[in-house]
């Protein structure tokens, strides 16, 4: 990595700190500010690092997703969340036609399946196409950011299990203490993962046709 590309995943990893510590800490201001820092951060880092324009724009999907779930109104919620599944088209077609396990597939299937089932009589009536029609999107996500290795698949697991700890909100399901950190520790954790994974496949492409 050069100069920059230190320079701004330093400072994403500093607003990602912000943001966890004042989820933790009841400030929110500083929540307000840093969470719309940080997908633009991530975008540039993997900007500076070659990143297709794929990871880039479902990385900037994402930072539309996070401002507009700022807002306490249910029309932000799905515009917030069509940009998320945005991100998602692009991150599906990034990760291409390569191979991904059937076993991994069905499990996967299994989850979406028995996630929105749970859920469904417990979601307010006018969100529960959309939300399972993102279920889906999102789930497809997961599945095949597998293909691109381990560190893209943990990504990808991650972000399922970040959105699932939202629905289960939406749901009005008992939560863990201080909710929203762990959306967020989970939503961050998720974005890097993928990105990493994606420059990590692409550098190992790039090595094996040189």
């Amino acid at each position: 990595m050069n100069t920059l590309s230190r320079t701004l995943l330093g400072a994403f990893v500093l607003a990602a700190v912000v943001d966890l510590g004042s989820l933790l800490a009841g400030a929110d201001t500083g929540h307000l500010v840093a969470k719309p820092l940080l997908m633009p951060l991530l975008a540039a880092y993997a900007a500076t690092r070659g990143a297709p324009r794929l990871l880039i724009a479902a990385l900037l999907f994402g930072w539309g997703g996070d401002v507009f779930l700022l807002f306490d109104a249910d029309w932000a919620f799905l515009v917030g969340m069509g940009s998320f599944a945005l991100g998602h088209v692009c991150y599906l077609t990034l990760f291409g036609r390569r191979r991904t396990s059937p076993a991994l597939g069905a499990l996967y299937a299994v989850a979406l399946v028995g996630t929105v089932v749970a859920l469904w009589s417990d979601l307010p009536a006018d969100l529960r196409i959309p939300v399972a029609g993102y279920s889906l999107l999102l789930t497809a996500m997961a599945y095949r950011a597998s293909a691109l290795g381990v560190l893209a698949g943990t990504g990808g697991a991650l972000f399922l299990l970040s959105d699932t700890l939202i629905a289960t909100g939406i749901a009005d399901w008992p939560q863990l203490p201080a909710p929203d950190f762990w959306v967020m520790l989970t939503y961050i954790a998720a974005q890097y993962l993928l990105t990493a994974g994606a420059l990590q496949a692409m550098y190992g492409e790039r090595r094996t046709t040189s």
